[in-house]
């Protein structure tokens, strides 16, 4: 995100004066630049100029040379007199002794000096201490200890920074002077708005906010007439283009110009360098320093070629087959046949030579050195959505990249051309070529019919037909009347994102303030609700946290291991997933087809940081596309697709049922007091599956499952809901919670919650009566063969009891010599009532009966 240094931005609008970043930001947020953060100062203290006085090395016993060093840093700032140091070395008032470990600095320079009470970014506090024999008064400063850059080797020469010596005086502010007490405004800059990544644009909507003076002081009087034109000896460039990018060319506009005779070892003036700095990029030479200036000054990327290392013609065109390029950052790149490349034709070579990716980064074979004497300047317009598709294919994020694919003004290359032309001029000693090279088919934007009252219609405020002209003027664009009630809008050339009504009509409201937009609740209509579905998903949701489940959201991501960890079979349906085209993750590429399996990693991510009593549950989606999923069609780009296309689209879209799913592990009820607790079993999931059915009110048989995984063969229950199972319950296998790192006997259950409610329908819930007569309790023992299912049993119970039955609870199972071998008890409570009367004895003794009967069916025979 682009950052605001407030000195450079009051080069081209009115600051008041004293304006803070925080007063910065709240006027840029009026008219949707946001904060994203203000940085403060680097440094704070004492930080002042100083000038060496004297400069004694001291070698020491580990081979390591110090300088004890007298340091004048003023008349304010110098200690007292220091004994021993001849009296004409030493200003009245007494220099301040240092010890520093660099030798890049001698007798007479003039440093940066940290004098104790100075924090340093880290942070790190100066204070004087004794080292080296010598009590160190204070410190000299590199550039990486200022936070200027990478070079800590050497000390700051304030002279070689490009300082005018005799601006300097020991005992200066030099935290004003490198611009280090500045605070810097980090903006949030959204994508059709480019012209706001550099300062004029950030400027002109500083200007639209408060109504502060546009002035434009930082472009020189030279660029406020029209630049240089074309002449038939400038460099030579041609486009070769045929097959353009969805339509569009990939370069429009390319300047080139020429300055020759620069001096290599110019340096960056210091105020560019600071200027540079604060907004974030690093100083490197005079020619690449003036160029990114340019460009965050201006929002016109810029590219510097040593003149000697390109050849005439440059060409621009696509990649072609097999092509490579090493970059700036000296990474060899194979390219892409949608590459849009800028390329030459050197002297004895057949093929044409890449220089670099058009509006991304240059080449490494013509990028300026430290011998570079004449450079040739592009200033060019590219295709947004060729650089944005190279910026991404490449990960080169580049500054060039991220403006032109944001949209650049193409009027501005030739104006920060001469721009840079004049720097270097100005700063290196070099002479512009009076040659220029403009390449230029670029086309006006088109003017946009705007009915006048259109904005009022679409914000509901009402705006006058002065105010609507006013602010189109404002943000640049021109307005001629129009036919009936409506104007006529041709917009500037910086605003590529203006092509449509709405677009006007959104800037109408942002410079006449979002504010005054009211905020209207608007009515909800009647006869709507929550569907069936919602209703039925927040009962489950609330019924299962009340019973001490915790609901947990993980992501629909898997990769074939955690399909393994389950224990799925390979021919297993659940194996069948959407591969995703573009994965967040390489080792997830698939979307579930259980919710178990990326529960479970919940669960097991608990336990492994110290809860090792867990319950939680999940109600998510789930995908499954089955063996014959058609595949999606390709739809075009740019045009609403057909019926049938959309119908073909929709069909191809995967099954996306919803499901709910719970993992127990360790105690369910927690050990005190009263107890040692007790540990989860497959009974604990039975049930929970069964309040979730019961939630939903659907009525579910539980039967036994000895070969679905990932359940244990002979602790998990199927749950049918008219005839089709709807979901599993029971302990995980041994094998799957030694995979997973569950610990042992963990349950787990997980249901088809979209089939539960297509099975309940959307009929209303009827709320039960209350009962009005007392029940009648009957409690059943029997006693069955040690392999029959309890549910069985219970079953028989239902059917036996009839009409009558109310409740039946399964309430102890008992094994014992007694019985005999492979035998067990099963006791159930019956509750029984009517609802019009109180049930007679020969009634409930009917019911009885009839319970015994059908019990004995099933082999069940009562306990006596």
């Amino acid at each position: 995100m682009p950052l605001v240094v407030t000195e450079w931005l009051a080069e081209h609008v009115e600051l008041p004066h004293g304006l803070t970043a925080e007063q910065l930001a709240a006027d840029l947020v009026r008219v949707g630049l946001e904060e994203e953060a203000v940085h403060a100062a680097k440094v704070s203290g004492p930080l002042v100029v100083g000038r060496v006085l004297a400069q004694t090395p001291e070698p020491q016993k580990n081979g390591k040379t110090i300088n004890w060093c007298l340091v004048d840093v003023g008349p304010e700032h110098n200690a007292a007199q220091i004994k021993g140091v001849d009296d004409a070395d030493i200003p009245p008032g007494g220099a301040r002794g240092i010890i520093c470990g660099a030798h890049n600095f001698g007798v007479g320079d003039l440093v940066v000096v940290a004098l104790p009470g100075t924090v340093l970014p880290g942070p790190f506090p100066i204070a004087a201490r004794k080292t080296y024999g010598h009590v160190s008064d204070g410190m000299i400063c590199s550039q990486r200890e200022l936070g200027l850059g990478e070079d800590h080797d050497g000390i700051i020469v304030l002279p070689r920074l490009g300082f005018d010596e005799s601006a300097l005086t020991p005992g200066q502010d030099a935290i004003a002077l490198l611009g280090l007490g500045d605070e810097v405004l980090e903006i949030n800059v959204t994508p059709d708005r480019g012209y706001a990544f550099s300062y004029r644009g950030v400027a002109r909507e500083y200007a639209h906010s408060t109504g502060a003076r546009f002035t434009d002081r930082g472009l020189p009087e030279s660029l406020t007439a029209a630049p240089p034109a074309a002449t038939p000896d400038g460099f030579a460039v041609e486009v070769d283009d045929a097959a353009p990018l969805n339509g569009a060319v990939g370069c429009d506009r390319f300047v080139t110009r020429v300055v020759r005779g620069i001096d290599p070892a110019a340096p960056t003036p210091a105020w560019m360098r600071r200027r540079l700095e604060g907004s974030g990029m690093r100083s490197i030479s005079l020619a690449v320093d003036v160029t990114n200036y340019v460009m965050l000054d201006l929002g016109q990327p810029l590219h510097a070629y040593d003149l000697d290392k390109v050849a005439a013609p440059i060409v621009v065109r696509r990649a072609a087959a097999g092509e490579r390029l090493t970059t700036l950052d000296d990474v060899d790149r194979a390219l892409d046949p949608e590459d849009l490349l800028i390329t030459d034709s050197p002297a004895g070579e057949r093929a044409s030579r890449v220089l670099g990716i058009a509006g991304v980064m240059g080449g490494a074979s013509s990028e300026v050195s430290a011998t570079t004497t004449a450079v040739l300047v592009e200033a060019a317009h590219f295709d947004p959505i060729s650089v944005a598709r190279s910026a991404r294919r490449h990960k080169l994020p580049s500054e060039a990249a991220k403006r032109f694919e944001r949209g650049v003004d193409p009027r501005l290359s030739a104006v920060a051309a001469q721009r840079v032309v004049d720097l270097l001029v100005e700063h290196g000693g070099g002479v512009a070529d009076p040659a220029v090279s403009d390449l230029d088919a670029t086309a006006a934007p088109a003017p946009i019919t705007l009915p006048v009252g259109l904005a009022t219609r679409v914000a509901g405020v009402e705006y006058t037909r002065e105010q609507v002209v006013g602010i189109l003027e404002q943000i640049g664009c021109v307005v001629a009347p129009g036919a009936d009630d409506s104007v006529v809008v041709t917009p500037p050339t910086w605003r590529p994102d203006l092509t449509e009504r709405v677009a006007l009509v959104e800037e109408i409201v942002r410079i006449a303030g979002y504010d005054q937009v009211p905020s209207v609740l608007p009515a909800a209509p009647g006869g709507r609700g929550l569907t069936v579905e919602q209703r039925a998903r927040r009962s489950v949701a609330r019924a299962l946290a009340e019973a001490g489940l915790v609901e947990t959201l993980s992501y629909p991501f898997i990769g074939p291991g955690e399909l393994d960890a389950l224990g799925l079979p390979q021919g297993d349906a659940r194996r069948t997933a959407v591969r995703l085209a573009n994965p967040l993750a390489e080792d997830r590429p698939l979307l579930r087809t259980s919710l178990l399996a990326t529960l479970v990693e919940t669960a097991r991510r608990n336990v492994a940081r110290g809860l090792p009593d867990v319950a939680v549950f999940e109600v998510g989606l789930v995908t499954l596309p089955g063996a014959d999923a058609p595949a999606a069609p390709s739809l075009p780009v740019g045009v609403r697709p057909s019926q049938d296309e959309l119908a073909a689209l929709a069909a191809a879209v995967p099954a996306q049922p919803r499901h709910v799913a719970g993992v127990l592990t360790g105690r369910r009820a927690p050990a005190g007091w009263w107890g040692e607790g007790r540990a989860a079993d497959w009974a604990d999931a039975l049930d929970a599956a069964r309040l979730v059915a019961q939630r939903v009110g659907v009525g579910v048989s539980v039967e036994p499952d000895t070969e679905t995984m990932p359940w244990h063969p002979g602790r998990c229950a199927r749950l049918v809901a008219g005839g089709v199972v709807v979901g599993h319950a029971g302990e995980l296998h041994p094998k799957v919670v030694e995979r997973t790192g569950l610990p042992a006997r963990s349950v787990a259950f997980e249901l088809d919650l979209s089939a539960l409610v297509a099975a309940a329908g959307d009929e209303p819930v009827t709320a039960a009566p209350v009962p009005a007569f007392p029940a009648a309790k009957e409690d059943f023992a029997f006693v069955v063969d040690a392999d029959v299912p309890a549910e069985t049993v219970r079953a028989a119970v239902v059917a036996g009891a009839g009409d009558l039955l109310e409740d039946v609870t399964l309430f102890d199972v008992f094994t014992g010599e007694q019985l005999g071998a492979g035998k067990k008890s099963l006791a159930y409570s019956v509750r029984l009532r009517a609802g019009d009367r109180t049930l007679s004895a020969d009634e409930v003794r009917a019911v009885r009966e009839g319970v015994v009967a059908a019990a004995d069916g099933v082999g069940a025979t009562l306990r006596g």
